[in-house]
Protein backbone atom coordinates (compact mmCIF):
# COMPACT_ATOMS: atom_id res chain seq x y z
CA UNK A 1 0.00 0.00 0.00
CA UNK A 2 1.51 3.63 -0.92
CA UNK A 3 2.34 5.81 1.55
CA UNK A 4 -0.53 8.91 2.35
CA UNK A 5 -3.04 6.76 0.80
CA UNK A 6 -6.45 8.75 0.89
CA UNK A 7 -9.55 7.86 2.14
CA UNK A 8 -11.97 10.21 0.32
CA UNK A 9 -15.22 9.32 2.18
CA UNK A 10 -15.23 9.81 6.13
CA UNK A 11 -18.19 11.52 8.22
CA UNK A 12 -18.12 12.72 11.20
CA UNK A 13 -21.22 14.16 13.87
CA UNK A 14 -22.38 14.80 16.91
CA UNK A 15 -26.04 13.71 17.87
CA UNK A 16 -26.72 17.05 19.87
CA UNK A 17 -25.44 19.33 17.36
CA UNK A 18 -22.24 20.23 18.75
CA UNK A 19 -20.88 23.04 19.37
CA UNK A 20 -22.26 24.80 16.10
CA UNK A 21 -25.92 23.34 16.32
CA UNK A 22 -25.41 21.04 13.45
CA UNK A 23 -28.98 19.14 12.58
CA UNK A 24 -29.00 15.65 11.61
CA UNK A 25 -32.78 14.96 11.59
CA UNK A 26 -32.51 11.71 9.18
CA UNK A 27 -30.38 10.34 12.47
CA UNK A 28 -34.33 9.88 14.32
CA UNK A 29 -35.24 7.58 11.47
CA UNK A 30 -31.75 5.26 11.36
CA UNK A 31 -29.98 2.59 13.70
CA UNK A 32 -28.60 2.88 17.19
CA UNK A 33 -25.67 2.46 15.59
CA UNK A 34 -25.16 5.80 13.82
CA UNK A 35 -27.17 7.24 16.92
CA UNK A 36 -24.11 8.39 18.33
CA UNK A 37 -21.23 10.70 18.65
CA UNK A 38 -18.20 9.94 15.77
CA UNK A 39 -15.30 12.16 15.71
CA UNK A 40 -12.27 11.76 13.97
CA UNK A 41 -10.38 10.51 17.35
CA UNK A 42 -12.73 7.79 17.26
CA UNK A 43 -11.47 6.54 13.69
CA UNK A 44 -7.79 8.14 13.63
CA UNK A 45 -5.84 5.13 15.09
CA UNK A 46 -7.69 2.52 12.62
CA UNK A 47 -6.90 4.55 9.85
CA UNK A 48 -3.62 4.84 10.83
CA UNK A 49 -3.55 0.92 11.00
CA UNK A 50 -4.54 0.71 7.32
CA UNK A 51 -2.18 2.87 6.13
CA UNK A 52 -4.44 5.84 5.34
CA UNK A 53 -2.31 9.22 5.30
CA UNK A 54 -5.20 11.67 4.70
CA UNK A 55 -8.76 12.00 4.41
CA UNK A 56 -11.59 14.01 2.64
CA UNK A 57 -14.64 14.82 5.42
CA UNK A 58 -17.85 15.27 3.64
CA UNK A 59 -21.20 16.53 4.66
CA UNK A 60 -24.13 14.50 6.47
CA UNK A 61 -26.56 17.30 7.19
CA UNK A 62 -27.87 20.23 4.21
CA UNK A 63 -26.52 22.74 7.01
CA UNK A 64 -24.34 25.38 6.88
CA UNK A 65 -23.72 24.64 10.01
CA UNK A 66 -22.23 21.24 9.74
CA UNK A 67 -19.34 23.34 7.49
CA UNK A 68 -18.03 25.38 10.32
CA UNK A 69 -17.55 21.39 12.22
CA UNK A 70 -16.46 19.65 9.23
CA UNK A 71 -13.49 22.54 8.57
CA UNK A 72 -12.72 22.46 12.27
CA UNK A 73 -12.03 18.89 12.82
CA UNK A 74 -10.18 19.48 9.05
CA UNK A 75 -7.85 21.95 10.58
CA UNK A 76 -7.78 19.93 13.86
CA UNK A 77 -6.47 17.16 12.76
CA UNK A 78 -2.54 15.79 12.09
CA UNK A 79 -3.35 14.43 8.66
CA UNK A 80 -4.05 15.69 5.30
CA UNK A 81 -7.77 16.89 4.86
CA UNK A 82 -10.56 18.43 2.51
CA UNK A 83 -14.00 19.28 3.59
CA UNK A 84 -16.88 18.58 0.83
CA UNK A 85 -19.49 20.95 2.93
CA UNK A 86 -22.73 21.86 1.47
CA UNK A 87 -24.18 24.91 0.00
CA UNK A 88 -27.76 25.87 -1.39
CA UNK A 89 -27.58 25.11 -4.80
CA UNK A 90 -31.25 25.57 -4.92
CA UNK A 91 -30.89 29.92 -4.15
CA UNK A 92 -27.85 30.62 -6.78
CA UNK A 93 -28.02 33.99 -5.33
CA UNK A 94 -27.21 33.02 -1.88
CA UNK A 95 -24.49 30.61 -3.21
CA UNK A 96 -23.36 33.69 -5.08
CA UNK A 97 -22.86 35.13 -1.75
CA UNK A 98 -21.70 32.27 0.01
CA UNK A 99 -18.92 31.08 -2.06
CA UNK A 100 -15.96 33.96 -1.15
CA UNK A 101 -16.39 33.22 2.79
CA UNK A 102 -16.19 29.48 2.67
CA UNK A 103 -13.25 29.25 -0.77
CA UNK A 104 -11.21 31.56 1.37
CA UNK A 105 -10.63 28.23 3.35
CA UNK A 106 -8.11 26.09 1.58
CA UNK A 107 -9.76 23.34 2.67
CA UNK A 108 -13.24 23.57 1.82
CA UNK A 109 -13.04 21.62 -1.82
CA UNK A 110 -15.95 20.91 -2.78
CA UNK A 111 -19.87 20.57 -1.94
CA UNK A 112 -22.70 18.00 -2.02
CA UNK A 113 -26.25 18.11 -1.24
CA UNK A 114 -28.35 15.03 -0.04
CA UNK A 115 -30.35 14.11 -3.30
CA UNK A 116 -30.84 10.88 -2.00
CA UNK A 117 -32.85 12.47 0.54
CA UNK A 118 -34.53 15.01 -0.93
CA UNK A 119 -38.49 15.18 -1.49
CA UNK A 120 -37.94 15.80 -5.16
CA UNK A 121 -36.07 13.49 -7.47
CA UNK A 122 -35.77 15.89 -9.54
CA UNK A 123 -33.61 18.49 -7.25
CA UNK A 124 -30.51 17.99 -9.20
CA UNK A 125 -32.05 18.74 -12.61
CA UNK A 126 -33.87 22.18 -11.14
CA UNK A 127 -32.62 25.01 -13.41
CA UNK A 128 -31.33 27.12 -9.94
CA UNK A 129 -29.12 23.99 -9.38
CA UNK A 130 -27.66 24.16 -12.72
CA UNK A 131 -27.36 27.83 -12.21
CA UNK A 132 -25.38 27.21 -8.78
CA UNK A 133 -23.37 24.17 -10.75
CA UNK A 134 -21.49 26.82 -12.93
CA UNK A 135 -20.72 28.81 -9.97
CA UNK A 136 -19.02 25.86 -8.35
CA UNK A 137 -17.31 25.60 -11.28
CA UNK A 138 -15.87 29.10 -11.73
CA UNK A 139 -15.05 28.87 -8.29
CA UNK A 140 -12.50 25.77 -8.64
CA UNK A 141 -14.87 23.70 -6.32
CA UNK A 142 -15.89 20.09 -7.01
CA UNK A 143 -19.42 18.77 -6.81
CA UNK A 144 -20.17 14.96 -4.90
CA UNK A 145 -23.16 13.17 -6.41
CA UNK A 146 -24.66 10.82 -3.91
CA UNK A 147 -26.78 9.18 -7.06
CA UNK A 148 -27.52 6.11 -5.05
CA UNK A 149 -31.12 5.35 -6.62
CA UNK A 150 -30.65 4.44 -10.39
CA UNK A 151 -33.01 7.62 -11.22
CA UNK A 152 -30.48 9.62 -9.55
CA UNK A 153 -27.23 8.15 -11.69
CA UNK A 154 -29.26 8.68 -14.67
CA UNK A 155 -29.04 12.35 -14.05
CA UNK A 156 -25.10 12.35 -13.58
CA UNK A 157 -24.17 12.61 -17.25
CA UNK A 158 -26.84 14.80 -18.06
CA UNK A 159 -25.82 17.50 -14.86
CA UNK A 160 -21.59 16.70 -16.08
CA UNK A 161 -22.65 17.47 -20.00
CA UNK A 162 -24.45 21.04 -18.78
CA UNK A 163 -20.79 21.66 -16.74
CA UNK A 164 -18.25 20.50 -18.40
CA UNK A 165 -16.01 22.77 -16.44
CA UNK A 166 -17.40 21.14 -13.29
CA UNK A 167 -15.70 17.85 -11.49
CA UNK A 168 -18.32 15.70 -10.48
CA UNK A 169 -17.66 12.68 -7.85
CA UNK A 170 -19.90 9.95 -8.08
CA UNK A 171 -20.30 8.83 -4.55
CA UNK A 172 -20.48 4.97 -3.33
CA UNK A 173 -20.23 4.06 -7.71
CA UNK A 174 -23.90 4.56 -7.65
CA UNK A 175 -24.95 1.90 -4.74
CA UNK A 176 -24.43 -1.08 -7.46
CA UNK A 177 -27.04 -4.29 -6.65
CA UNK A 178 -24.65 -6.21 -4.96
CA UNK A 179 -27.02 -7.75 -2.13
CA UNK A 180 -29.29 -9.12 -4.67
CA UNK A 181 -26.53 -10.51 -7.70
CA UNK A 182 -28.27 -7.60 -10.02
CA UNK A 183 -26.30 -5.91 -12.77
CA UNK A 184 -28.75 -3.72 -14.91
CA UNK A 185 -29.84 -0.54 -15.05
CA UNK A 186 -26.54 0.00 -12.89
CA UNK A 187 -23.81 -1.25 -14.75
CA UNK A 188 -25.39 0.93 -18.10
CA UNK A 189 -25.97 3.46 -16.16
CA UNK A 190 -22.58 3.67 -14.39
CA UNK A 191 -20.73 3.44 -17.77
CA UNK A 192 -22.93 6.40 -18.95
CA UNK A 193 -21.56 9.03 -16.34
CA UNK A 194 -17.74 7.23 -16.78
CA UNK A 195 -18.29 8.28 -20.53
CA UNK A 196 -18.49 12.55 -19.22
CA UNK A 197 -14.51 13.22 -18.76
CA UNK A 198 -15.44 15.24 -15.95
CA UNK A 199 -17.11 12.53 -13.74
CA UNK A 200 -14.93 11.18 -11.05
CA UNK A 201 -16.14 8.03 -9.38
CA UNK A 202 -15.50 6.63 -5.07
CA UNK A 203 -15.28 3.01 -4.55
CA UNK A 204 -16.81 3.27 -1.50
CA UNK A 205 -20.41 2.40 0.53
CA UNK A 206 -20.50 -1.20 -1.33
CA UNK A 207 -20.77 -2.59 2.41
CA UNK A 208 -23.97 -1.21 3.70
CA UNK A 209 -25.41 -2.54 0.03
CA UNK A 210 -24.04 -6.61 -0.05
CA UNK A 211 -26.40 -7.93 2.14
CA UNK A 212 -25.06 -10.83 3.85
CA UNK A 213 -21.82 -11.84 2.13
CA UNK A 214 -19.16 -8.90 2.42
CA UNK A 215 -16.31 -10.32 0.53
CA UNK A 216 -13.91 -9.53 -2.45
CA UNK A 217 -15.02 -11.82 -4.78
CA UNK A 218 -18.34 -10.28 -4.22
CA UNK A 219 -17.45 -7.31 -4.94
CA UNK A 220 -14.73 -7.65 -7.66
CA UNK A 221 -17.64 -7.97 -10.51
CA UNK A 222 -18.63 -4.62 -9.48
CA UNK A 223 -15.43 -2.87 -9.18
CA UNK A 224 -13.74 -4.74 -12.41
CA UNK A 225 -16.81 -2.84 -14.35
CA UNK A 226 -16.06 0.84 -12.25
CA UNK A 227 -12.54 -0.39 -13.62
CA UNK A 228 -13.39 -0.88 -17.38
CA UNK A 229 -15.03 2.08 -17.49
CA UNK A 230 -13.33 4.82 -15.75
CA UNK A 231 -9.83 3.37 -15.69
CA UNK A 232 -7.47 4.29 -12.25
CA UNK A 233 -7.16 7.18 -13.76
CA UNK A 234 -10.75 8.30 -12.06
CA UNK A 235 -11.45 6.15 -9.05
CA UNK A 236 -10.50 6.82 -5.78
CA UNK A 237 -11.34 5.09 -2.88
CA UNK A 238 -13.69 5.39 0.39
CA UNK A 239 -14.23 3.81 3.76
CA UNK A 240 -17.68 5.70 4.34
CA UNK A 241 -16.80 5.47 8.06
CA UNK A 242 -19.18 5.66 10.17
CA UNK A 243 -22.40 4.46 7.96
CA UNK A 244 -20.52 1.07 7.31
CA UNK A 245 -20.53 0.26 10.91
CA UNK A 246 -24.16 -1.00 10.41
CA UNK A 247 -22.73 -3.67 7.72
CA UNK A 248 -19.28 -4.10 8.74
CA UNK A 249 -16.27 -2.77 10.66
CA UNK A 250 -13.73 -0.70 9.20
CA UNK A 251 -10.94 -3.29 9.06
CA UNK A 252 -13.10 -5.27 6.97
CA UNK A 253 -14.38 -2.85 4.33
CA UNK A 254 -10.70 -1.52 3.61
CA UNK A 255 -9.49 -5.19 3.32
CA UNK A 256 -12.40 -5.92 1.12
CA UNK A 257 -11.71 -2.97 -0.48
CA UNK A 258 -7.79 -3.38 -1.13
CA UNK A 259 -8.57 -6.98 -1.88
CA UNK A 260 -10.31 -5.91 -4.79
CA UNK A 261 -7.61 -3.83 -6.13
CA UNK A 262 -5.05 -6.26 -5.80
CA UNK A 263 -4.73 -7.40 -9.34
CA UNK A 264 -3.67 -3.54 -10.48
CA UNK A 265 0.06 -3.06 -11.10
CA UNK A 266 1.50 -0.31 -8.70
CA UNK A 267 1.36 2.16 -10.56
CA UNK A 268 -2.43 1.59 -11.32
CA UNK A 269 -3.23 1.28 -7.49
CA UNK A 270 -1.18 4.38 -6.84
CA UNK A 271 -3.71 6.45 -8.91
CA UNK A 272 -7.01 4.58 -7.25
CA UNK A 273 -5.24 5.13 -3.65
CA UNK A 274 -3.97 8.13 -3.66
CA UNK A 275 -3.14 10.15 -6.54
CA UNK A 276 -6.56 10.80 -7.68
CA UNK A 277 -8.38 11.77 -4.78
CA UNK A 278 -4.99 14.16 -4.05
CA UNK A 279 -6.00 15.57 -6.91
CA UNK A 280 -9.62 16.08 -7.78
CA UNK A 281 -9.84 16.72 -3.85
CA UNK A 282 -7.01 20.01 -4.04
CA UNK A 283 -5.15 17.99 -1.02
CA UNK A 284 -1.62 19.75 -0.57
CA UNK A 285 1.18 18.83 -2.72
CA UNK A 286 1.70 14.96 -2.57
CA UNK A 287 5.98 14.90 -0.43
CA UNK A 288 8.57 14.68 -3.13
CA UNK A 289 8.79 11.20 -2.10
CA UNK A 290 5.64 9.79 -3.35
CA UNK A 291 6.50 9.58 -7.10
CA UNK A 292 5.52 6.50 -8.90
CA UNK A 293 9.12 5.20 -9.45
CA UNK A 294 9.91 4.92 -5.74
CA UNK A 295 6.50 3.81 -5.00
CA UNK A 296 7.14 0.52 -7.78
Amino acid sequence: MPPMTVDSHVHVWQVDGGKFDVQYDWLNETSDVLRQNYTLADVDPTLADHGVGAIVLVQAADSLAENHALLAAAVATQRPAAVVGWLPLHRPELVAAELPRWRAHPEFVGVRHMIHRDPDPKWLLRQEVSESLALLAEAGLAFDAVAERPDLLAQVPLIAGEHPDLTIILDHLGKPPIASNGWQPWADLLADAAAAPNVVAKISGLATVSGTEISAARWQPYVDHALAVFGPGRLMVGGDWPFTLTAASYPTVWRTTMATLAHLDPAERVQVLTEVAWRTYQLPLAPTWMTLGELE
